[in-house]
């Protein structure tokens, strides 16, 4: 599995209707909409602010998920979390898979990842260092592997019958 981070979120304006309206898209919105449509899935690590998931993260999604090309639709998601709490990012994953429910995509049911207190798991260059954590880290991307192979295989010729 590859993983490409995309570095697109900030420079992404905030959702306005009148702004989609007047077109074309905004540049950023464009480069991010292409990465997700040609990416076989997405996997969205977010931390949890104010028991949600970050502003920044929802404007991308309600960007992602307009017409013409809402490419979030049957798109396989898998979704995990860090906080520097004691939480975890249980009510943050809750509302992102609210959230992407209501896109349609196809969001991973299993296994969850809730990484509480990260600043212990991490070093100071970012990298995850803790071992228990990378095997889970491990298991939840093979899942993801899997997922995105069924939902490929869902797509399939005999499915459009």
């Amino acid at each position: 599995m590859t993983l490409s981070i995309s570095e697109e979120l900030a420079s992404i304006p905030p959702f306005d209707e009148d702004l989609e309206r007047a077109g074309p898209e905004p540049d950023a919105v464009g480069r991010l909409r292409e990465q997700v449509a040609t990416a076989h899935g997405l996997l969205i690590a977010t931390p949890e602010y104010n028991q949600s998931i970050p502003g920044v993260l929802k404007n991308a999604l309600d960007w992602l998920s307009r017409p013409p090309d809402e490419v979030l639709t049957g798109k396989p998601v898998a979704v995990i979390g860090a906080s520097s709490g004691r939480w975890g990012t249980r009510l943050a994953q809750s509302a992102l898979r609210q959230v992407l429910h209501a896109t349609e995509a196809l969001v991973l049911p299993r296994p969850a990842m809730y990484l509480a207190e990260a600043a212990h798991l991490f070093d100071e260059r970012g990298v995850l260092v803790h071992g228990p954590t990378r095997e889970q880290l491990a298991g939840v991307l093979a899942a993801f592997g899997a997922w995105m192979d069924v939902v490929a295989r869902g797509r399939g010729p005999a499915a459009q019958q």
